[in-house]
């Protein structure tokens, strides 16, 4: 797979489906995930409706630039936000969203594209919120998967299934594949797919899946970034919000509350799906993200 580095100088390993010619779709995977976090068959679904789908790992995941030995103090930085100075603990992060954000445009830039639709799923959707709030000029359309505003209050995980996320894994790879059966509780009930989730952890691996200073730096951007609605509210960007109603990893009120505080946004909760996307509801959430994407053009914008 290709890699293309920004104009400020972050590497990206990146994958495309379908014509350059075809409206471009950014899709940004979510907390630690690497690119194949998206199926490749469910992007070419998507390219094969007429999108030029475009995934990358973002920074510290999968393939991309790694930040190795720069620290975040999870516990100053959870401080500082819980105590409303977002100042201090953007300045102990590594990074925040709007770093991150700038890897996806930058990446466009890279790629030639001025504009493209944006979407993003769990902490993905984050990003492709901050995209659309900072750079709405560069966005058609915007759509946020099981994802949430930031905001305390919504959106909030299970205690069991926030404990199994944040529970580090084995470091060998048989530990790591056979420790990923937990992550089933925050999958669809009816459409758990243990083989697909032991095959995503295993290919995860065999990309580097296992970089614990990643996954720290990544949580203390969430935190770090704070509460986006205002930014939400202000967006005049079509935005199409869809949210599983089994999902116990980002609870489905942090969908609502997205839909609610962005004008004119049409709100998709999705009955067995959870923090995923089964095979199953496939061509339900491909068809919503073609009609959706289609209703704004790159020519008329």
């Amino acid at each position: 797979m290709p890699q293309i580095q920004t104009a400020e100088g972050i590497t990206l390993e990146y994958e495309t489906f379908g014509s350059p010619a075809d409206p471009p779709l950014l899709m940004i995977a979510g907390y630690t995930m690497p690119l194949i976090g998206w199926p490749r068959p469910f992007a070419q679904l998507l390219a094969d409706g007429g999108r030029y789908v475009i995934i990358y790992d973002n920074r510290d995941s999968g393939l991309s630039q790694r930040f190795d030995g720069v620290p975040a103090n999870i516990e100053q930085i959870s401080a500082a936000a819980g105590s409303g100075d977002f100042d201090k603990a953007r300045e102990l992060a590594a990074y925040t969203f709007t770093d991150m954000a700038n890897d996806g445009l930058g990446l466009l830039t890279a790629l030639g594209i001025d504009r493209a639709h944006i979407l993003g799923a769990s902490l993905g959707g984050m990003v492709a919120q901050t995209i659309a709030i900072q750079q709405p000029e560069r966005v058609l359309t915007l759509i946020s998967m099981m994802s949430h505003t930031g905001e305390p209050g919504y959106g909030q995980s299970a205690p069991q299934t926030l404990e199994i996320l944040l529970t580090p894994s084995p470091a060998d790879r048989e530990g790591y594949i056979e420790a990923s059966r937990k992550y089933t509780a925050w999958r669809s009930r009816r459409y758990p797919d243990l083989e697909f989730v032991q095959q995503l952890a295993a290919d995860s691996y065999d990309r580097g899946g296992l970089y614990p200073e990643g996954s720290n730096r990544q949580l203390a951007a969430l935190i770090a970034s704070g509460p986006r609605t205002a930014g939400l509210e202000r967006l005049q960007i079509p935005t199409l919000v869809i949210h599983g109603l089994d999902d116990t990893l980002i609870a489905p009120n942090g969908g609502e509350r997205t839909a609610e505080l962005v004008p004119g946004a049409k709100l998709m909760l999705v009955q067995d799906m959870g923090h995923d996307r089964p095979q199953p509801l496939w061509p339900l959430l491909t068809d919503a993200i073609l009609e959706h994407t289609a209703s704004v053009s790159v020519q008329a914008a």
